[in-house]
């Protein structure tokens, strides 16, 4: 990553450590999508006593050692001058949440103005840790990069992004394919499930998640019955087990299962989910193409399409009361749709030029109250615009 770019992201933690009201700020995201970078950019611009530490050595990972970083930190606070504390991988220090809480209450109450931000590689790990520091904290999502930003980092045209996805630390190997894939599988897949799923949860079918993660990378874009994935995997599970892995892993930024919408919520639990990987660059790398073969296999190329869609539509909604889901009728689908405070835009996505099929929406606007209805590639809106622009852009509030 070059570091002189700097993430839209970036303004907004900049200026929530400078407000006058303290929060602690909880930067939640995939790993490899930068957090450490966007952490140092930050203390480089604060322009006041900070001090940064990683939890990320195990012989660090500790009460006491957190409290000692604490104290550093306070230390470096004179007067009325703000001061800087950023805690890397956060989540590895058990019972932190409580620790935390004990630390910036004292601060509190002695009016010490230290600002603190805590990173963390698993979303769903921090956030299950947060209950206990109810009303101190604000947390700022860090998805995959988009479209945008790897095209103004790394100059990636839409068809790469499509197919390379947006891992920064990935980008600087694509002329590279053998070296690329290796990187995706070693540094971000197993690195990620066996060090923030595996290592930090109890997980009583390790395997099974495993295997679950490859058939979702397979069938991205596709919709399939937590029985079907059963039969798929070969396993003697039960679907509460599968649904909670799917959890994990989406927690982690690697895959999602989309519920399908609909006006009552227990039939939105019960759905058949729709598989989702989060960046395409991991369905790429398990599918065995390279580039080249990957955007002549039309039936192949149009699933990592959707994907890309689908997944550009579920980062950039994050933190702002958007839900993404898709609807499936009398066997006719709409790809994804977006619910807000009651308005719902309708997307049905196409990789390739022609006449389509459009009786999925039509019987979906005609069920719902739909407030918009898009067509996404071919002869509707742009790829590259649609992907340059966030979710919140497609749905009227």
């Amino acid at each position: 990553m070059e570091k002189q770019f700097k993430r839209p992201v970036f303004n907004a933690i900049l200026k929530r450590i400078s407000e006058k009201r303290r929060f602690i700020q909880v930067l939640a995201g995939p790993r490899q999508v930068g957090k450490t970078t966007l952490a140092r950019q930050v203390l480089k611009d604060f322009d006041l006593p900070s001090h940064y530490v990683s939890a990320d050595e195990p012989t660090l990972q500790s009460r006491i050692w957190l409290n000692q970083q604490w104290d550093t930190a306070r230390a470096k606070v004179s007067g009325n001058k703000a001061g800087l504390l950023v805690i890397d991988e956060i989540q590895k220090i058990q019972d932190w949440p409580e620790i935390v809480k004990r630390l910036w209450d004292e601060d509190t109450a002695n009016n010490v103005p230290l600002r603190v931000m805590v990173l963390g590689s698993s979303p769903l790990l921090i956030q299950t840790g947060l209950e206990s520091l109810a009303g101190r904290f604000e947390i700022i999502h860090i998805p995959h990069w988009s479209y945008e930003e790897m095209k103004a980092c790394f100059g990636f045209g839409i068809n790469e992004y499509i197919y390379y996805g947006g891992y920064p630390g990935a980008a600087w190997l694509v002329d590279e394919p053998a070296r690329w894939i290796q990187y995706i599988q070693d540094s971000l897949i197993e690195t990620t499930i066996s060090r923030d799923i595996l290592l930090l949860t109890r997980i009583d079918k390790p395997a099974l998640l495993r295997r679950l993660f490859h058939l979702g990378c397979e069938y991205s874009g596709q919709i399939i019955s937590y029985q079907k994935m059963l039969g798929q995997l070969q396993d003697a599970g039960n679907t509460t087990t599968l649904a909670h892995y799917l959890e994990l892993l989406g927690g982690a930024g690697l895959i999602i299962g989309l519920q399908k919408y609909s006006g009552k919520e227990y039939r939105r639990r019960g759905s058949s989910p729709k598989l989702l990987v989060l960046n395409t660059g991991l369905m790429s790398a398990l599918s065995g193409l390279t580039y080249k073969q990957a955007t002549s296999e039309h039936e192949f190329w149009g699933r990592l399409t959707e994907s890309a869609v689908g997944a550009h539509l579920v980062n950039t909604a994050k933190g702002k009361n958007i839900s993404v889901y898709y609807w499936l009728g009398r066997n006719r689908e709409v790809d994804f749709v977006l619910s807000c405070g009651g308005n719902v835009t309708a997307l049905e996505v196409k990789s390739t030029a022609g006449k389509y099929n459009t009786k999925g929406l039509e019987d979906f606007c005609k069920e719902f109250k739909v407030k918009r209805k898009l067509l996404i590639g071919g002869q509707g809106i742009s790829l590259e615009e649609f992907l340059s622009r966030p979710a919140d852009i497609w749905i009227e509030n």
